[in-house]
């Protein structure tokens, strides 16, 4: 038996399809529900997953407390609605048991547009998990949804390392991303709310975003969104204009205290007779220092420490 710590981490973004099993290819035309009456959503029958799936009634589902999506497009859940009104439901939705009950683990979409049809009944592959996989299964089935809004994603990145005490590089392991996509995400939760709501209403996209948080206050993040948002500006112009902020505001390195003239008498005297470039530095209490003598080749060395009166030679 392989010992633990020589496994390859596990990539859970591929979880979900060991729990939904093979998927029908091909739409029964008797699933599409009657206009005249509440009807129930049927799959082609298959094998494998007979025991799980099952026909289940809408109202013995409640929705998974740990969705990470807040925001439902009305117009996206209207086009499932009909589709799932013409043509029944071709995937079911994940659920577990709890309390008398099933929870949804993934599909609370069509679980919603099946309300709306309405449908009296669902299919769904019942699963028994525990909490914790409940959590990790349905951050990852939302996690990897592509149409998250950008902090509906960055929160669910946020409760996944939370949750299971990870930092962003184990997260990116095990979800299978880069980390600094983790991080660029996670930063945005440091936008002040306005900014927040202009992301997720697709007012700025999250270069602006990522760019305006390049500046040091929320003031400042906010007069930028705004003129970014007023004046359409391009990613490319919101990161010059916080370059040419941050250019400005960058504090003046400090000016090296002027040389007392006794001190720059001295090192041009030296430089005289040296014939060489002489820098004296002094320390604070100005009675200690160092003097840097500059020389451009053994034969030059020689020659200053000939008129310094040293021997540089090994002696015979």
């Amino acid at each position: 038996m392989t010992s633990a710590k020589g496994d390859k981490p596990r990539h859970l973004g591929r979880g979900l399809e060991s729990l939904l099993g093979p998927m029908p290819t091909t739409i029964d035309p008797t699933s599409a529900p009657a206009q005249s009456a509440p009807v129930t959503a049927s799959l082609p029958p298959d094998a494998e997953r007979d025991e799980a799936l099952q026909n289940l009634s809408l109202d013995s589902i409640s929705p998974n407390p740990h969705q990470a999506r807040t925001v439902w497009n009305d117009e996206d859940l209207l086009e499932l609605t009909e589709s799932i009104r013409a043509n029944g439901i071709i995937q079911p939705i994940v659920v577990r048991p709890f309390h008398g009950r099933y929870q949804i683990i993934a599909g609370e979409r069509r679980y919603r547009a099946a309300a709306q049809v309405p449908l009296t009944k669902i299919p769904a592959l019942v699963r028994d998990v525990s909490d914790e996989q409940l959590f990790e299964w349905s951050l990852v089935e939302n996690i990897h949804r592509r149409d998250l809004n950008a902090i509906e994603r960055a929160k669910a990145y946020q409760r996944y390392v939370s949750a299971f005490s990870l930092t962003q590089a184990q997260a990116a392991e095990r979800l299978g991303e880069h980390r600094s996509v983790i991080a660029n995400y996670i930063r945005l939760l440091d936008l002040p709310d306005e900014i927040s709501r202009m992301l997720i209403e697709g007012r700025l996209s999250m270069g602006h975003a990522r760019a305006i948080l390049g500046l040091p206050t929320d003031d400042l993040r906010r007069k930028l969104a705004n003129r970014a948002m007023a004046g359409r500006l391009s990613v490319r112009e919101v990161e010059r204009l916080v370059r040419t902020y941050l250019a400005q505001d960058a504090p003046e390195k400090p000016t090296p205290p002027a040389k007392p003239t006794n001190i720059i008498d001295l090192e041009d005297r030296l430089k005289k007779h040296l014939g060489t470039g002489v820098a004296i530095q002094t320390r604070r209490n100005g009675q200690s220092g160092r003097i840097v003598i500059d020389f451009a080749s053994l034969d030059d060395f020689e020659r200053i420490t000939d008129s310094l009166g040293l021997i540089c030679r090994d002696d015979a």
